[in-house]
Protein backbone atom coordinates (compact mmCIF):
# COMPACT_ATOMS: atom_id res chain seq x y z
CA UNK A 1 0.00 0.00 0.00
CA UNK A 2 1.93 3.22 -1.08
CA UNK A 3 1.99 5.83 1.36
CA UNK A 4 0.49 8.37 -1.11
CA UNK A 5 -2.64 6.36 -0.58
CA UNK A 6 -3.13 6.57 3.06
CA UNK A 7 -5.62 9.06 4.43
CA UNK A 8 -4.62 11.45 7.44
CA UNK A 9 -7.06 9.35 9.84
CA UNK A 10 -5.11 6.64 8.76
CA UNK A 11 -1.46 7.86 9.43
CA UNK A 12 -2.92 9.17 12.92
CA UNK A 13 -4.25 6.28 13.93
CA UNK A 14 -1.04 4.06 12.54
CA UNK A 15 0.79 6.16 15.12
CA UNK A 16 -1.35 5.50 17.94
CA UNK A 17 -1.30 2.23 17.15
CA UNK A 18 2.49 2.27 17.02
CA UNK A 19 2.60 2.53 20.50
CA UNK A 20 -0.64 0.30 21.32
CA UNK A 21 1.08 -2.65 19.94
CA UNK A 22 4.32 -1.64 21.24
CA UNK A 23 2.91 -2.10 24.83
CA UNK A 24 0.65 -4.65 23.72
CA UNK A 25 3.42 -7.17 22.32
CA UNK A 26 5.20 -6.18 25.38
CA UNK A 27 3.07 -6.92 28.19
CA UNK A 28 0.46 -9.47 26.81
CA UNK A 29 2.30 -11.67 24.17
CA UNK A 30 5.09 -14.13 25.88
CA UNK A 31 8.51 -13.50 25.48
CA UNK A 32 9.06 -16.66 23.76
CA UNK A 33 6.86 -15.67 20.65
CA UNK A 34 9.30 -14.18 18.23
CA UNK A 35 7.28 -11.93 15.79
CA UNK A 36 8.86 -9.71 13.44
CA UNK A 37 8.98 -6.06 15.02
CA UNK A 38 6.52 -3.50 14.64
CA UNK A 39 8.22 -1.94 11.41
CA UNK A 40 9.32 -4.86 9.81
CA UNK A 41 5.07 -5.85 10.37
CA UNK A 42 3.72 -2.65 9.05
CA UNK A 43 5.96 -2.77 5.99
CA UNK A 44 6.60 -6.10 4.93
CA UNK A 45 3.27 -7.92 5.84
CA UNK A 46 1.09 -5.79 5.13
CA UNK A 47 1.31 -6.10 1.38
CA UNK A 48 0.30 -10.38 2.51
CA UNK A 49 -2.32 -9.08 4.93
CA UNK A 50 -4.01 -6.87 2.39
CA UNK A 51 -4.08 -10.13 -0.37
CA UNK A 52 -5.95 -11.64 2.89
CA UNK A 53 -9.54 -12.83 2.24
CA UNK A 54 -9.28 -11.79 -1.37
CA UNK A 55 -7.02 -10.35 -3.96
CA UNK A 56 -4.52 -7.81 -3.57
CA UNK A 57 -5.40 -3.94 -4.84
CA UNK A 58 -3.34 -2.65 -7.34
CA UNK A 59 -2.19 0.84 -7.17
CA UNK A 60 -4.34 2.38 -9.51
CA UNK A 61 -8.16 3.27 -9.00
CA UNK A 62 -10.81 4.88 -11.41
CA UNK A 63 -11.05 8.82 -11.42
CA UNK A 64 -14.71 9.75 -11.38
CA UNK A 65 -13.73 12.67 -13.62
CA UNK A 66 -13.18 10.48 -16.79
CA UNK A 67 -16.09 8.51 -16.72
CA UNK A 68 -18.36 9.10 -19.85
CA UNK A 69 -22.23 8.20 -20.15
CA UNK A 70 -22.13 6.67 -16.41
CA UNK A 71 -23.14 10.08 -15.92
CA UNK A 72 -26.39 9.60 -17.43
CA UNK A 73 -27.31 7.30 -14.43
CA UNK A 74 -28.91 10.90 -11.98
CA UNK A 75 -31.89 11.57 -10.22
CA UNK A 76 -31.59 8.13 -8.59
CA UNK A 77 -32.83 5.84 -11.27
CA UNK A 78 -31.01 2.90 -13.26
CA UNK A 79 -29.20 3.60 -16.70
CA UNK A 80 -29.30 -0.05 -18.04
CA UNK A 81 -28.85 -1.31 -21.07
CA UNK A 82 -28.35 -4.56 -22.64
CA UNK A 83 -25.21 -5.82 -24.62
CA UNK A 84 -23.07 -8.45 -26.40
CA UNK A 85 -19.49 -8.75 -25.59
CA UNK A 86 -16.96 -8.50 -28.55
CA UNK A 87 -15.41 -11.97 -28.93
CA UNK A 88 -18.22 -13.71 -27.56
CA UNK A 89 -18.74 -17.29 -29.91
CA UNK A 90 -21.95 -18.23 -31.49
CA UNK A 91 -23.72 -15.13 -33.22
CA UNK A 92 -26.14 -15.21 -30.69
CA UNK A 93 -28.12 -11.59 -31.16
CA UNK A 94 -28.29 -8.63 -28.19
CA UNK A 95 -31.81 -9.86 -27.60
CA UNK A 96 -31.82 -13.09 -27.47
CA UNK A 97 -28.91 -13.20 -24.65
CA UNK A 98 -30.86 -11.32 -22.13
CA UNK A 99 -27.49 -9.67 -20.73
CA UNK A 100 -27.63 -5.96 -19.35
CA UNK A 101 -25.05 -3.70 -17.35
CA UNK A 102 -25.86 -0.69 -16.08
CA UNK A 103 -25.23 2.19 -13.33
CA UNK A 104 -27.62 3.50 -10.27
CA UNK A 105 -27.12 6.62 -9.25
CA UNK A 106 -27.18 6.07 -5.45
CA UNK A 107 -29.65 8.10 -3.08
CA UNK A 108 -28.19 8.35 -0.10
CA UNK A 109 -25.21 9.71 -1.28
CA UNK A 110 -23.47 12.78 -2.91
CA UNK A 111 -22.70 11.77 -6.05
CA UNK A 112 -22.21 7.56 -6.63
CA UNK A 113 -22.87 5.34 -9.10
CA UNK A 114 -22.76 1.82 -8.94
CA UNK A 115 -21.88 -0.53 -11.69
CA UNK A 116 -23.73 -4.08 -12.25
CA UNK A 117 -24.09 -7.27 -14.74
CA UNK A 118 -27.36 -8.96 -14.72
CA UNK A 119 -27.56 -11.79 -16.49
CA UNK A 120 -31.29 -13.37 -17.31
CA UNK A 121 -31.65 -17.08 -16.87
CA UNK A 122 -30.57 -19.40 -19.54
CA UNK A 123 -33.84 -21.43 -19.12
CA UNK A 124 -37.02 -19.36 -17.09
CA UNK A 125 -37.58 -16.01 -15.97
CA UNK A 126 -39.45 -17.74 -13.05
CA UNK A 127 -36.16 -19.19 -11.82
CA UNK A 128 -34.65 -17.47 -8.72
CA UNK A 129 -33.25 -13.89 -8.67
CA UNK A 130 -29.49 -14.61 -7.55
CA UNK A 131 -27.45 -11.11 -6.17
CA UNK A 132 -23.45 -12.46 -5.83
CA UNK A 133 -20.93 -10.31 -3.65
CA UNK A 134 -17.20 -10.69 -4.23
CA UNK A 135 -15.35 -9.71 -1.01
CA UNK A 136 -12.21 -7.92 -0.36
CA UNK A 137 -13.23 -5.67 0.62
CA UNK A 138 -12.98 -3.79 -2.81
CA UNK A 139 -12.40 -6.35 -5.08
CA UNK A 140 -14.98 -6.45 -7.91
CA UNK A 141 -17.75 -9.09 -8.80
CA UNK A 142 -16.54 -9.15 -12.36
CA UNK A 143 -13.56 -11.62 -10.69
CA UNK A 144 -16.69 -14.23 -10.00
CA UNK A 145 -18.43 -13.67 -13.56
CA UNK A 146 -15.23 -14.45 -15.73
CA UNK A 147 -13.37 -16.98 -13.59
CA UNK A 148 -16.35 -18.39 -11.13
CA UNK A 149 -19.80 -18.95 -11.59
CA UNK A 150 -20.39 -16.22 -14.61
CA UNK A 151 -21.76 -17.09 -18.15
CA UNK A 152 -18.37 -17.01 -19.96
CA UNK A 153 -14.82 -17.41 -19.29
CA UNK A 154 -11.63 -15.58 -20.94
CA UNK A 155 -9.60 -17.51 -23.28
CA UNK A 156 -6.26 -16.21 -24.11
CA UNK A 157 -6.96 -13.84 -27.26
CA UNK A 158 -9.54 -12.21 -25.40
CA UNK A 159 -12.51 -14.40 -26.81
CA UNK A 160 -15.36 -15.75 -24.41
CA UNK A 161 -16.35 -19.22 -24.06
CA UNK A 162 -19.65 -20.22 -22.38
CA UNK A 163 -19.16 -21.93 -18.82
CA UNK A 164 -21.88 -24.65 -18.96
CA UNK A 165 -21.92 -24.86 -14.94
CA UNK A 166 -22.67 -20.56 -14.87
CA UNK A 167 -25.15 -19.79 -12.20
CA UNK A 168 -27.55 -18.31 -14.71
CA UNK A 169 -27.81 -21.47 -15.26
CA UNK A 170 -30.11 -22.18 -12.03
CA UNK A 171 -31.11 -18.39 -11.80
CA UNK A 172 -31.73 -14.93 -12.76
CA UNK A 173 -28.24 -13.52 -11.13
CA UNK A 174 -27.02 -10.10 -10.46
CA UNK A 175 -23.56 -9.13 -9.99
CA UNK A 176 -22.72 -5.84 -8.45
CA UNK A 177 -19.22 -3.34 -7.85
CA UNK A 178 -19.98 -2.56 -4.12
CA UNK A 179 -18.90 -0.82 -1.95
CA UNK A 180 -18.33 2.47 -3.61
CA UNK A 181 -14.96 2.85 -5.45
CA UNK A 182 -15.18 -0.74 -6.23
CA UNK A 183 -14.41 -2.29 -9.99
CA UNK A 184 -16.81 -0.31 -12.21
CA UNK A 185 -18.23 1.92 -9.39
CA UNK A 186 -17.31 5.50 -8.65
CA UNK A 187 -18.25 8.91 -6.96
CA UNK A 188 -16.83 12.21 -7.34
CA UNK A 189 -16.82 12.74 -3.62
CA UNK A 190 -14.47 11.29 -1.13
CA UNK A 191 -17.65 10.90 1.57
CA UNK A 192 -19.32 8.62 -0.54
CA UNK A 193 -16.78 5.95 0.42
CA UNK A 194 -18.21 3.53 3.03
CA UNK A 195 -16.55 2.51 6.28
CA UNK A 196 -18.95 -0.12 7.79
CA UNK A 197 -21.88 -2.69 7.13
CA UNK A 198 -24.80 -0.10 7.81
CA UNK A 199 -23.69 1.97 4.69
CA UNK A 200 -22.51 -0.91 2.56
CA UNK A 201 -25.98 -2.95 3.10
CA UNK A 202 -28.06 0.42 3.13
CA UNK A 203 -26.62 1.33 -0.53
CA UNK A 204 -26.98 -2.24 -1.54
CA UNK A 205 -31.24 -2.17 -0.31
CA UNK A 206 -31.52 1.32 -2.67
CA UNK A 207 -29.96 -0.54 -5.73
CA UNK A 208 -32.50 -3.67 -5.16
CA UNK A 209 -35.48 -1.16 -5.17
CA UNK A 210 -34.33 0.33 -8.08
CA UNK A 211 -33.86 -2.60 -9.66
CA UNK A 212 -36.64 -4.53 -8.59
CA UNK A 213 -38.70 -1.15 -10.17
CA UNK A 214 -36.77 -1.62 -13.44
CA UNK A 215 -37.45 -5.69 -13.97
CA UNK A 216 -40.87 -5.82 -12.35
CA UNK A 217 -41.26 -9.13 -13.92
CA UNK A 218 -38.73 -10.56 -11.20
CA UNK A 219 -40.03 -8.94 -8.27
CA UNK A 220 -42.12 -11.41 -6.94
CA UNK A 221 -39.41 -14.18 -7.31
CA UNK A 222 -37.92 -16.11 -5.00
CA UNK A 223 -34.84 -13.56 -3.97
CA UNK A 224 -31.12 -15.31 -2.79
CA UNK A 225 -27.96 -13.11 -1.47
CA UNK A 226 -24.54 -14.98 -2.11
CA UNK A 227 -20.83 -13.80 -2.28
CA UNK A 228 -17.52 -15.60 -0.65
CA UNK A 229 -14.61 -14.05 1.43
CA UNK A 230 -15.24 -10.30 3.12
CA UNK A 231 -18.89 -10.66 1.97
CA UNK A 232 -18.95 -12.79 5.27
CA UNK A 233 -19.40 -9.49 6.39
CA UNK A 234 -21.46 -8.34 3.84
CA UNK A 235 -24.00 -10.68 3.19
CA UNK A 236 -25.60 -10.86 6.66
CA UNK A 237 -25.61 -7.46 7.00
CA UNK A 238 -27.65 -7.26 4.16
CA UNK A 239 -30.08 -9.95 4.13
CA UNK A 240 -30.76 -7.97 7.84
CA UNK A 241 -31.40 -4.74 5.80
CA UNK A 242 -33.57 -6.74 3.66
CA UNK A 243 -35.70 -8.29 6.23
CA UNK A 244 -36.14 -5.24 8.02
CA UNK A 245 -36.95 -3.14 4.76
CA UNK A 246 -39.91 -5.98 3.95
CA UNK A 247 -41.16 -5.74 7.84
CA UNK A 248 -41.26 -2.07 7.96
CA UNK A 249 -42.54 -2.22 4.24
CA UNK A 250 -40.28 0.34 2.90
CA UNK A 251 -40.96 0.04 -1.12
CA UNK A 252 -41.08 -2.94 -2.98
CA UNK A 253 -41.25 -6.10 -1.20
CA UNK A 254 -38.16 -8.22 -1.82
CA UNK A 255 -39.10 -11.93 -1.66
CA UNK A 256 -35.55 -12.86 0.55
CA UNK A 257 -35.48 -16.80 0.53
CA UNK A 258 -32.14 -17.43 2.38
CA UNK A 259 -28.13 -15.83 1.87
CA UNK A 260 -25.72 -18.16 1.26
CA UNK A 261 -21.86 -18.00 2.27
CA UNK A 262 -18.68 -19.15 0.90
CA UNK A 263 -15.29 -19.07 2.84
CA UNK A 264 -16.36 -16.16 4.47
CA UNK A 265 -15.12 -14.14 7.27
CA UNK A 266 -18.01 -13.75 9.93
CA UNK A 267 -17.38 -14.20 13.52
CA UNK A 268 -13.51 -13.09 14.11
CA UNK A 269 -13.03 -14.46 17.21
CA UNK A 270 -13.98 -17.96 16.54
CA UNK A 271 -12.19 -17.87 13.04
CA UNK A 272 -8.57 -16.29 13.83
CA UNK A 273 -8.61 -18.92 16.70
CA UNK A 274 -8.88 -21.72 14.12
CA UNK A 275 -6.02 -20.69 12.29
CA UNK A 276 -3.32 -22.37 14.06
CA UNK A 277 -5.20 -25.38 14.36
CA UNK A 278 -6.10 -25.66 10.46
CA UNK A 279 -2.28 -25.46 9.28
CA UNK A 280 -1.15 -28.21 12.35
CA UNK A 281 -3.86 -30.46 11.06
CA UNK A 282 -2.83 -29.83 7.22
CA UNK A 283 0.74 -29.97 8.07
CA UNK A 284 1.57 -26.33 7.23
CA UNK A 285 3.40 -26.18 10.57
CA UNK A 286 4.67 -28.15 13.30
CA UNK A 287 3.65 -28.68 17.04
CA UNK A 288 6.32 -26.02 18.24
CA UNK A 289 5.07 -23.29 16.16
CA UNK A 290 1.59 -24.28 16.53
CA UNK A 291 2.39 -23.50 20.80
CA UNK A 292 4.64 -20.34 20.17
CA UNK A 293 2.08 -18.86 17.89
CA UNK A 294 -1.02 -20.02 20.13
CA UNK A 295 0.36 -17.22 22.76
CA UNK A 296 -0.66 -14.22 20.70
CA UNK A 297 -4.56 -14.94 20.37
CA UNK A 298 -5.56 -14.26 24.08
CA UNK A 299 -4.05 -10.31 23.06
CA UNK A 300 -5.82 -11.19 19.35
CA UNK A 301 -9.37 -12.26 21.56
CA UNK A 302 -8.80 -9.33 24.17
CA UNK A 303 -8.37 -6.83 20.96
CA UNK A 304 -11.65 -7.97 19.56
CA UNK A 305 -13.45 -7.33 22.32
CA UNK A 306 -12.50 -4.06 22.61
CA UNK A 307 -13.34 -3.73 18.98
CA UNK A 308 -16.96 -4.80 20.08
CA UNK A 309 -17.17 -1.98 22.43
CA UNK A 310 -14.73 0.89 21.59
CA UNK A 311 -15.00 1.74 17.96
CA UNK A 312 -12.98 3.22 15.26
CA UNK A 313 -9.05 2.99 16.88
CA UNK A 314 -9.30 -0.15 18.65
CA UNK A 315 -10.78 -1.84 15.44
CA UNK A 316 -7.53 -0.81 13.50
CA UNK A 317 -5.56 -2.18 16.69
CA UNK A 318 -7.22 -6.08 16.31
CA UNK A 319 -7.06 -6.00 12.87
CA UNK A 320 -3.09 -5.40 13.59
CA UNK A 321 -2.77 -7.32 16.41
CA UNK A 322 -4.98 -10.36 15.53
CA UNK A 323 -3.21 -10.58 11.37
CA UNK A 324 0.19 -11.48 13.30
CA UNK A 325 -1.34 -15.05 13.84
CA UNK A 326 -1.90 -15.26 10.33
CA UNK A 327 1.58 -13.56 9.28
CA UNK A 328 3.21 -15.98 11.89
CA UNK A 329 1.91 -18.85 9.92
CA UNK A 330 2.35 -17.56 6.05
CA UNK A 331 6.29 -16.90 7.14
CA UNK A 332 6.57 -20.44 7.98
CA UNK A 333 4.84 -21.70 5.21
CA UNK A 334 6.70 -19.85 2.84
CA UNK A 335 5.55 -19.23 -0.81
CA UNK A 336 2.07 -21.32 -0.73
CA UNK A 337 -1.39 -20.24 -2.00
CA UNK A 338 -3.52 -18.92 0.62
CA UNK A 339 -6.26 -19.67 -1.17
CA UNK A 340 -5.98 -22.85 -2.44
CA UNK A 341 -2.87 -24.26 -0.03
CA UNK A 342 -2.12 -27.11 -3.14
CA UNK A 343 -0.39 -24.67 -4.67
CA UNK A 344 2.47 -22.21 -4.84
CA UNK A 345 1.38 -18.21 -5.02
CA UNK A 346 2.34 -17.41 -8.67
CA UNK A 347 2.65 -13.19 -8.67
CA UNK A 348 0.39 -10.07 -6.84
CA UNK A 349 -2.78 -12.53 -7.11
CA UNK A 350 -1.72 -15.57 -6.36
CA UNK A 351 -3.60 -16.22 -9.73
CA UNK A 352 -3.38 -15.44 -12.96
CA UNK A 353 -6.38 -12.84 -13.57
CA UNK A 354 -4.68 -10.60 -15.95
CA UNK A 355 -6.71 -11.59 -19.24
CA UNK A 356 -9.80 -10.08 -16.98
CA UNK A 357 -8.54 -7.40 -16.62
CA UNK A 358 -6.84 -6.64 -20.48
CA UNK A 359 -10.36 -7.43 -21.19
CA UNK A 360 -12.29 -5.18 -19.19
CA UNK A 361 -10.13 -2.23 -20.30
CA UNK A 362 -10.65 -2.77 -24.14
CA UNK A 363 -12.13 0.28 -25.79
CA UNK A 364 -14.44 -1.70 -27.51
CA UNK A 365 -15.40 -3.97 -24.25
CA UNK A 366 -16.04 -0.39 -22.03
CA UNK A 367 -17.93 0.77 -24.86
CA UNK A 368 -20.48 -1.83 -24.99
CA UNK A 369 -20.52 -1.66 -20.99
CA UNK A 370 -21.07 2.03 -21.26
CA UNK A 371 -18.64 2.96 -18.98
CA UNK A 372 -16.90 5.73 -20.58
CA UNK A 373 -12.92 6.26 -20.10
CA UNK A 374 -12.88 4.49 -16.42
CA UNK A 375 -10.35 2.36 -16.39
CA UNK A 376 -11.16 -1.19 -14.70
CA UNK A 377 -9.16 -1.73 -11.31
CA UNK A 378 -9.57 -5.47 -9.81
CA UNK A 379 -9.37 -4.57 -6.39
CA UNK A 380 -9.61 -0.99 -4.78
CA UNK A 381 -7.43 -0.30 -2.17
CA UNK A 382 -8.94 3.04 -1.01
CA UNK A 383 -12.34 0.71 -0.28
CA UNK A 384 -9.81 -2.27 1.53
CA UNK A 385 -8.47 0.98 3.64
CA UNK A 386 -11.42 2.76 4.27
CA UNK A 387 -13.00 -0.87 5.71
CA UNK A 388 -10.18 -1.84 7.95
CA UNK A 389 -12.34 -0.51 11.16
CA UNK A 390 -14.81 -3.07 9.81
CA UNK A 391 -12.67 -6.35 10.22
CA UNK A 392 -12.98 -7.67 13.19
CA UNK A 393 -16.41 -6.59 14.16
CA UNK A 394 -18.74 -10.20 14.79
CA UNK A 395 -21.64 -10.32 11.83
CA UNK A 396 -23.09 -13.24 12.78
CA UNK A 397 -25.03 -11.43 15.96
CA UNK A 398 -27.58 -10.61 13.30
CA UNK A 399 -28.30 -13.92 12.09
CA UNK A 400 -30.48 -15.86 14.13
CA UNK A 401 -32.97 -13.56 14.13
CA UNK A 402 -33.19 -14.14 10.37
CA UNK A 403 -32.96 -17.74 10.75
CA UNK A 404 -35.62 -17.31 13.17
CA UNK A 405 -38.02 -16.37 10.52
CA UNK A 406 -37.28 -18.89 8.21
CA UNK A 407 -34.81 -17.35 6.01
CA UNK A 408 -32.25 -20.25 4.55
CA UNK A 409 -28.48 -19.89 5.46
CA UNK A 410 -26.11 -21.89 4.06
CA UNK A 411 -22.01 -21.72 4.80
CA UNK A 412 -19.78 -23.80 2.20
CA UNK A 413 -16.26 -23.54 2.20
CA UNK A 414 -13.88 -25.28 0.10
CA UNK A 415 -11.38 -27.75 2.26
CA UNK A 416 -8.02 -26.10 0.94
CA UNK A 417 -8.56 -22.39 1.50
CA UNK A 418 -6.19 -21.42 4.48
CA UNK A 419 -7.26 -17.96 5.03
CA UNK A 420 -10.93 -18.28 5.62
CA UNK A 421 -10.93 -22.21 6.14
CA UNK A 422 -13.82 -24.43 6.39
CA UNK A 423 -12.53 -25.37 9.92
CA UNK A 424 -13.25 -21.84 11.41
CA UNK A 425 -16.60 -21.58 9.31
CA UNK A 426 -17.64 -24.68 10.79
CA UNK A 427 -16.79 -23.74 14.18
CA UNK A 428 -18.79 -20.30 14.41
CA UNK A 429 -21.71 -22.36 12.59
CA UNK A 430 -21.75 -24.75 15.39
CA UNK A 431 -21.69 -21.92 18.03
CA UNK A 432 -24.25 -19.44 16.76
CA UNK A 433 -26.90 -19.72 19.40
CA UNK A 434 -30.68 -19.86 18.41
CA UNK A 435 -33.58 -22.05 18.78
CA UNK A 436 -32.13 -25.13 16.49
CA UNK A 437 -28.82 -24.66 17.76
CA UNK A 438 -29.10 -28.55 19.45
CA UNK A 439 -30.96 -29.96 16.41
CA UNK A 440 -28.35 -28.66 14.20
CA UNK A 441 -25.16 -29.86 16.34
CA UNK A 442 -26.57 -33.14 17.07
CA UNK A 443 -27.45 -34.21 13.40
CA UNK A 444 -25.58 -36.18 11.35
CA UNK A 445 -23.14 -35.26 8.48
CA UNK A 446 -24.04 -36.71 5.27
CA UNK A 447 -22.25 -37.07 1.75
CA UNK A 448 -23.15 -34.48 -0.42
CA UNK A 449 -23.03 -36.65 -3.96
CA UNK A 450 -22.56 -35.27 -7.60
CA UNK A 451 -22.84 -37.76 -10.38
CA UNK A 452 -22.47 -40.86 -7.96
CA UNK A 453 -19.55 -38.85 -6.33
CA UNK A 454 -19.08 -37.69 -2.84
CA UNK A 455 -18.26 -33.86 -3.70
CA UNK A 456 -18.57 -32.99 -0.04
CA UNK A 457 -20.02 -33.05 3.45
CA UNK A 458 -23.35 -31.57 4.07
CA UNK A 459 -24.52 -30.69 7.71
CA UNK A 460 -28.21 -29.22 8.02
CA UNK A 461 -30.83 -28.77 10.22
CA UNK A 462 -34.00 -26.56 9.89
CA UNK A 463 -32.98 -23.27 7.49
CA UNK A 464 -29.14 -23.68 8.69
CA UNK A 465 -26.94 -25.75 6.11
CA UNK A 466 -22.96 -26.34 6.18
CA UNK A 467 -20.93 -27.85 3.51
CA UNK A 468 -17.35 -28.52 3.47
CA UNK A 469 -16.45 -28.76 -0.27
CA UNK A 470 -13.86 -31.43 -1.35
CA UNK A 471 -11.12 -30.59 -3.98
CA UNK A 472 -11.55 -26.72 -3.38
CA UNK A 473 -9.86 -23.69 -2.31
CA UNK A 474 -11.00 -20.08 -1.27
CA UNK A 475 -13.48 -19.88 -4.97
CA UNK A 476 -15.63 -23.10 -4.85
CA UNK A 477 -17.51 -22.22 -7.97
CA UNK A 478 -13.85 -21.94 -9.85
CA UNK A 479 -12.56 -24.95 -8.63
CA UNK A 480 -15.57 -27.10 -8.42
CA UNK A 481 -18.23 -25.38 -10.87
CA UNK A 482 -20.52 -28.69 -11.49
CA UNK A 483 -20.45 -29.05 -7.54
CA UNK A 484 -21.34 -25.28 -7.11
CA UNK A 485 -24.33 -25.02 -9.99
CA UNK A 486 -25.73 -28.62 -8.10
CA UNK A 487 -25.36 -26.91 -5.06
CA UNK A 488 -26.98 -23.95 -5.91
CA UNK A 489 -29.86 -25.48 -7.76
CA UNK A 490 -30.78 -28.01 -5.08
CA UNK A 491 -30.13 -25.58 -2.34
CA UNK A 492 -32.93 -23.08 -3.69
CA UNK A 493 -35.02 -25.82 -4.62
CA UNK A 494 -34.95 -26.71 -1.15
CA UNK A 495 -33.35 -30.00 -2.04
CA UNK A 496 -29.77 -29.53 -0.71
CA UNK A 497 -29.67 -32.81 1.17
CA UNK A 498 -31.68 -35.09 -1.79
CA UNK A 499 -29.17 -36.42 -4.32
CA UNK A 500 -31.90 -37.50 -6.96
CA UNK A 501 -31.43 -33.74 -9.17
CA UNK A 502 -27.83 -34.49 -9.36
CA UNK A 503 -28.42 -35.68 -12.75
CA UNK A 504 -30.04 -32.73 -14.24
CA UNK A 505 -28.90 -31.57 -17.70
CA UNK A 506 -26.22 -28.49 -17.15
CA UNK A 507 -26.24 -27.52 -20.71
CA UNK A 508 -24.93 -24.21 -22.33
CA UNK A 509 -28.67 -23.68 -24.25
CA UNK A 510 -29.50 -20.12 -25.38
Amino acid sequence: MALAEISPFFLFSALFLSSFLSLAFSVLIPSDVHLHSTADFSHTSAEKLIQALNLIPQDASPEPSAVGSPSDASQNRIVERRFRFPGLSDGVSVDDLGHHAGYYSLPHTHDARMFYFFFESRHSTKDPVVIWLTGGPGCSSELAVFYENGPFTISNNMSLVWNQFGWDQASNLIYVDQPTGTGFSYSSDKRDIRHDETGVSDDLYDFLQAFFAEHSELAKNDFYITGESYAGHYIPAFASRVHQGNKNKEGIHINLKGFAIGNGLTDPAIQYKAYTDYALDMGIIKESDYKRINKIYPTCELAIKLCGTSGTVSCLASYLVCNTIFSSIMKIAGNINYYDIRTQCEGSLCYDFSNMEKFLNLASVRETLGVGNIEFVSCSPTVYQAMLTDWMRNLEVGIPALLEDGIKLLVYAGEYDLICNWLGNSRWVHAMEWSGQSGFVSSSETPFMVDGSEAGLLKSHGPLSFLKVHDAGHMVPMDQPKAALEMLKRWTEGKLDDDSSSSMKLTAEM
